[in-house]
């Protein structure tokens, strides 16, 4: 397409392939994960799956406006379609720091409504949003205001013992009048209280059917599910009821699911593990050269040969050399040799519930 062909969309010019692969990028996505979801790991998880959308790291608002932006703002241009996902509750400062991200070339900017811990309700964000939700309508106006890309909102279905349909509507419905018109909703409860992080994740029970009923009450809105997906098969059931499904700790620990994922809906070659890990080479390579040490890159491809004959090893190979002196990319090969994966198929099929998606 050449540059006449190009449309202003949002104040923003963009090619409209970009565009249409923006919005189909929502049927599948990686959700943000502190400490886990950095630049590399999003390359990683861009070569295994072209088409779905990511997501940085929350980062508060503050420190993107006042923190390392070339640190805390990394990101590759192979990795568009990327979020990045804000933590903060002063509508003025997530404005700014909106414009921030926008202007460094991100494609989408979420506000992060449903982390739990301790540390993020101390700063009055997070999870504990949805009991404000004319704040988090007054942040999402003004980071609208400030920025040419989207804003979304990351969501949890209410907060401790609220089991209230109506007041995640509610929420949901404010939110929306300030201009926001995609949620990702984790269909569970954030305790703020009494439950970590970690056990946040698990212990509250999952209700997918508020999402269901979430997209059947207001079609206008894209709603994306998110929350204790672990396979394709589940992944799958997602889409008759919403727009999309968000992955997150299945597409750390099992990484090849992401890859499945997104032959089985949006199309492409079923590639080995090997393959899509040698595909990683240049960009490993090109790192180490800047000083990088291996072992802020290979920890995210641990998961790789997960269930796999040699599964195990191959972990343990790059677990105990990646931090040494000198390791290389010679130890991600020693590693692939003991799993035996060179070039044979894909050691995974995708499931026939998985498949024909549009």
């Amino acid at each position: 397409m050449s540059a006449t062909e190009e449309r202003e969309i949002s104040g923003k010019s963009l090619d409209l392939r970009e565009k249409s692969r923006y919005d189909a990028s929502l049927r599948l996505s990686v959700a943000p994960m502190m400490d886990w979801t950095d630049s590399h790991c999003r390359v990683f998880h861009r070569l295994l799956a072209p088409n779905a959308r990511l997501y940085s790291e929350m980062v508060h608002a503050n420190a993107v406006i006042h923190g390392d932006q070339g640190r805390l703002l990394a990101m590759d241009p192979v990795e568009h379609p990327v979020a990045l996902q804000l933590g903060g509750s002063e509508p003025e400062l997530l404005a700014q720091a909106a414009r921030i991200g926008a202007h460094t070339g991100f494609d989408e900017i979420n506000l992060n409504c449903g982390c739990p811990s301790d540390r993020v309700q101390a700063g009055r964000f997070g999870a504990c949003l949805m009991r404000e939700p004319a704040l988090v309508a007054a942040s999402v106006k003004a980071m609208i205001g400030s920025c040419d890309v989207p804003v979304t909102v990351k969501c949890r279905l209410g907060v401790d013992d609220d089991h209230d349909y109506g007041r995640f509507r509610a929420f949901i419905d404010e939110v929306a009048d300030a201009g926001c018109t995609m949620f990702v909703v984790h269909a569970r409860n954030a305790w703020l209280k009494g439950l970590s992080p970690k056990e946040n994740r698990d212990v509250p029970p999952l209700r997918y059917d508020w999402a269901y009923r979430l997209k059947a009450e207001r079609p206008d809105l894209q709603v994306i599910v998110n929350g204790g997906i672990n396979d394709a098969d589940e992944a799958t059931m997602h889409l008759d009821h919403v727009d999309g499904a968000m992955l997150g700790r299945a597409a750390y620990h099992d990484p090849y699911l992401l890859h499945r994922l997104d032959v089985a809906w949006f199309g492409g070659e079923l590639r080995s593990r090997a393959e899509l890990l040698r595909a990683y080479r240049p960009y490993v390579e090109a790192q180490l050269e800047r000083g990088v040490y291996l072992k802020h890159i290979v920890r995210h491809v641990l998961g790789l040969f997960a269930g796999q004959h040699g599964g195990r090893a191959f972990r343990q190979v790059l677990s105990e050399g990646a931090h040494k002196p000198g390791a290389d990319w010679s130890l991600i090969e020693r590693a692939v040799a003991i799993t035996g994966s060179f070039a044979y198929d894909a050691a995974a099929s995708i499931p026939s519930s998985a498949t024909g998606r549009p």
